[in-house]
């Protein structure tokens, strides 16, 4: 059960007011808000045990070293990792994907193929291009349809033996979209194919259990999760983790160095090269804590409902329409009022104090689907409110009649 009021003051930047309204955030794909909790823990690192890690005898290097591997094993745990060096820590999603992405360089040739969907980020879109300009290898697309969902019979006819990889995020970070992954990640294998998949929307709304999907690797970012910017996770097989190379060169991630050989040290620090980001992965473990302290279910639940609330009250509005309206979704609506470009929409309702995200989403492919130039966003967390959604229609409709 959600105490929606408890959980609001334990989140300071809500109590704010933009253009001398009460701040409305809804732009909770983009970022997350974080808790005081969180906070405190990357203030609480600096102030009291500020040292680097692995490498010092000292008392503060221990201390800092235990906190940080100590969130590694929080980690692998929440994503029910078999080991905890399966998760790599990294700057982010983006960060992750480059490293598998950079890493089949060496594991591919010339004509073998590659999938990826019609719904993803660019994140998730452009490394695998790269790859394929380095290798020789094909891109191919699974397409999607006008509910914004994957096309499976279309995606069963892409696969072959010559498909070595497929990319699929869990959740449309445009569209809202829950992609039946289990699915997706077993018609993959049967082929022989290795899958990753982009969590890095879903995990804010969705407990991974990455065993139970069998999935080869899957990513995620904190700041997402109520956690710092600057800060992901790469879950992979060890037997995939194994195969890869290096990504980085430097500190950490050597066993030997000499000036004739280098030799590379064991998992996970053969991808954890330089001094991470102590105090973020640290306090993407109290997030992680925060958040199952709440109850994934309560709050699927609780978004659920907000959700089905906030598209009934919209699509109230005369010439008002969604893009994505597959029945499996998490708490993600984008839309257009006809006649007004989404970025006008944008800026009338931030002066009303409400924070909505405008554009294509870094997810242009799926505009240009829908043929259009990008759309208003709201995308609602478990500390946003039913009151906060009839602000937003108000100020949707007030913003409607100044623009038309």
């Amino acid at each position: 059960m959600i105490d929606i009021q408890k959980i609001r003051s334990e989140f300071p930047i809500l109590k704010q007011k933009v253009n001398g309204k009460p701040l409305v955030y809804f732009d909770n794909a983009a970022t997350s808000q974080k808790p005081q909790i969180v906070i405190d823990s990357i203030v609480n690192y600096y102030t009291t045990f500020n040292a680097n890690i692995h490498r010092g005898v000292h008392t503060l290097s221990q201390k800092a070293t235990n906190a940080f591997e100590e969130a590694r094993v929080k980690l692998q745990k929440h994503f029910n990792a078999k080991k905890n060096y399966e998760i790599i820590l990294t700057a982010g999603t983006t960060h992750s994907i480059n490293i598998v992405a950079t890493g089949f360089t060496a594991l591919l040739k010339k004509g073998d193929e590659i999938i990826v969907s019609a719904l993803e980020h660019h994140s998730n879109i452009v490394p695998w291009q790269m790859l394929c300009e380095r290798t020789g290898a094909v891109l191919k697309v699974i397409p999607m349809n006008e509910e914004g969902e994957l096309q499976l019979d279309k995606y069963a006819e892409l696969l072959s033996k010559k498909t070595k990889l497929v990319f699929v995020n869990h959740v449309s970070n445009a569209l809202g979209t829950i992609n039946p992954i289990k699915k997706i990640i077993d018609m993959a294998q049967a082929v022989g194919a290795a899958v990753l998949i982009d969590g890095a929307q879903s995990s804010a709304h969705i407990k991974t259990d990455v065993q139970a999907l069998g999935v080869d690797f899957y990513v995620a970012s904190a700041h997402k999760m109520c956690g710092p910017t600057g800060v992901g996770i790469l879950y992979g097989k060890e037997k995939w983790l194994n195969k890869l190379p290096p990504y980085q060169g430097g500190g950490e991630m050597i066993k030997q160095v000499t000036f004739e050989k280098t030799t590379y040290a064991d998992l996970p620090y053969k991808f954890e090269a330089g001094t991470p980001n102590i105090a973020g992965v640290i306090a993407f473990g109290t997030a992680i804590d925060y958040m199952n302290a709440l109850g994934f279910d309560n709050i699927v639940t609780y978004e659920d409902e907000l959700l089905q609330y906030a598209t009934k009250k919209l699509l109230q509005i005369e010439g008002l329409k969604i893009y994505g309206t597959s029945k499996n979704k998490t708490a993600v609506i984008s839309f257009n009022i006809e006649g007004i470009h989404p970025y006008d929409i944008g800026v009338i309702i931030d002066k009303l104090g409400i924070a909505v995200r405008t554009g294509h989403h870094c997810a242009q492919p799926i505009m240009d689907f829908y043929k259009i130039p990008g759309t208003v966003r709201a995308s609602f967390a478990f500390y946003n409110t039913f009151e906060e959604i009839d602000l937003l229609i108000e100020a949707l409709i007030k913003a409607k009649t100044m623009l038309l």
